[in-house]
């Protein structure tokens, strides 16, 4: 951190987009001026100064809502929003483009850093420019702290942790299930998507990023047992029935095993981990992911052939910034379930646990997880061997942030797994 003591706590950039704004609004709503000094950030002062007024009615103990302004092509407007915060917190993307210059002045400046990233690419280019950078000025980066990739980080963390306390051996094999759920895409998750692709199509490191499955480990560890994501129709190993391949694999396994290497290979170097979804039993079962895996595999193709890729972004996917309304933010829904299987003293075990939320996955819960993360930094709770880097949900905040979000509403238990599990 900075010598001079921070004015705020947390800043939520690109508060006046849908993100940012439910995320403001969740802090505002849950935290009071005594336990959590916040400020919304943009570039369009009149949107902000709007969205405050608004704010400091929501908040009854709060008079006012502080306005920082800023420009995220702008470095110097940059870092000094980040010199007066302890906890920047953003959902300015897509991030390829627009997160390079936040994440840097955060680092220059020793504050700690959360975001909604989902963009592999960016977050190789940060850990690769940043993160030596960041471990020296203790600026803790913590990417992807939404729906990408907190059920999937932390729900491994505490199958992890249950393993290793009850059994006192980690699980050698984590299968991530998305069980169920219902709500939206965002306009910036589809943005963020397309980046993704459009990277893909002209930088061999961003190609690189996306074919190995260990692009996110520190350097000279890029490399391991687990092939990759599921990319066909396949009976489930730990569950029975049929899997079709999950679209946020590529993404979540990846988050998954940097968390891994910078724990200290606590969980091994053997470890894998694969997120599917399950289709049910029988011929049904399997046609369904049939159906899944050849839907996303024509997507895949599709977003892969510059026109086409450029023609959906232009008239099929919403821009940044659009979303649902409040009330249907608040009406989604959504499970992860988590198998993990490992060897201890007395044999085989399964350990089973279940993440989830009862709001729109896109947009209500992962408000409410990158607002939890960013007060976890400011408040310095947090359970890990980091006090600086480029880090993940599991390896930078822990399981004080799980807690956080029982507080809140969100279901995140572990237990021994049923007898009914794998038959």
């Amino acid at each position: 951190m900075t010598d001079a003591d921070p004015t705020h706590d947390v800043v939520v950039w690109g508060a006046t987009g849908v993100a940012g704004r439910f995320t403001a609004e969740h802090l505002t709503e849950q935290y009071g001026p005594e336990e959590l000094s916040l400020a919304v950030g943009g570039r369009n002062r009149e949107k902000l100064d709007a969205l405050a007024d608004d704010l400091a009615r929501r908040g009854d103990a709060r008079d006012d809502m502080p306005v920082v302004v800023g420009d995220a092509t702008d470095p110097q407007s940059l870092r000094a929003i980040a010199e007066d915060a302890r906890v920047v917190c953003t959902t300015v993307g897509p991030y390829t483009r627009l997160g390079s210059p936040l994440v840097e002045a955060c680092v220059e400046a020793g504050t700690d850093y959360c975001d909604l990233t989902g963009e592999v690419n960016w977050v190789r280019e940060t850990v690769d420019r940043f993160h030596e950078a960041a471990v020296e000025n203790g600026a803790r980066i913590v990417h992807s702290c939404g729906f990408d990739s907190v059920p999937a980080d932390l729900g491994t963390l505490l199958v992890q942790s249950f393993a290793r306390k009850e059994h006192d051996a980690p699980c050698d094999t984590v299968r991530i299930y998305l069980d169920g759920g219902s709500g939206s895409v965002s306009g910036g998750t589809l943005a963020s998507f397309g980046e993704l692709f459009e990277a893909a199509a002209t930088d061999p490191l961003a190609r690189e990023a996306l074919r190995n499955p260990y692009s996110l480990a520190p350097r000279g560890e890029r490399s391991g047992v687990d092939a990759g994501e599921q990319r066909w129709p396949q009976r489930d190993a730990l569950r029975g029935g049929w899997s079709a391949p999950s679209p946020m694999a590529p993404v979540n396994e990846r988050v998954v095993r940097r968390s891994n290497a910078l724990l200290d290979y606590s969980w091994g170097r053997e470890f894998r981990c694969t997120e599917v979804i399950p289709t049910g039993t029988g011929p049904r079962g399997a046609a369904t992911a049939g159906a899944v895996a050849g839907g996303l595999g024509l997507f895949t193709a599709a977003m892969s052939v510059g026109p086409i890729r450029s023609a959906l972004r232009r008239y099929f996917f919403p821009d940044p910034g659009e979303g649902p309304t409040r009330e249907e933010a608040e009406a989604g829904s959504f499970l992860i379930r988590l198998l993990g299987r490992g060897t201890g003293a007395d044999g085989p075990f399964t350990v089973e646990a279940e993440f989830g939320a009862d709001r729109d996955p896109g947009y209500g819960a992962t408000a409410r997880m990158l607002g939890e993360s960013a007060v976890s930094l400011a408040h310095d709770e947090v359970d890990s061997p980091f006090e600086g880097g480029v880090l993940t949900p599991a390896s930078g905040i822990g399981l004080p942030l799980a807690e956080r979000l029982r507080e809140v509403g969100f279901t995140a238990s572990v237990d021994e797994a049923g007898p009914t599990v794998g038959e």
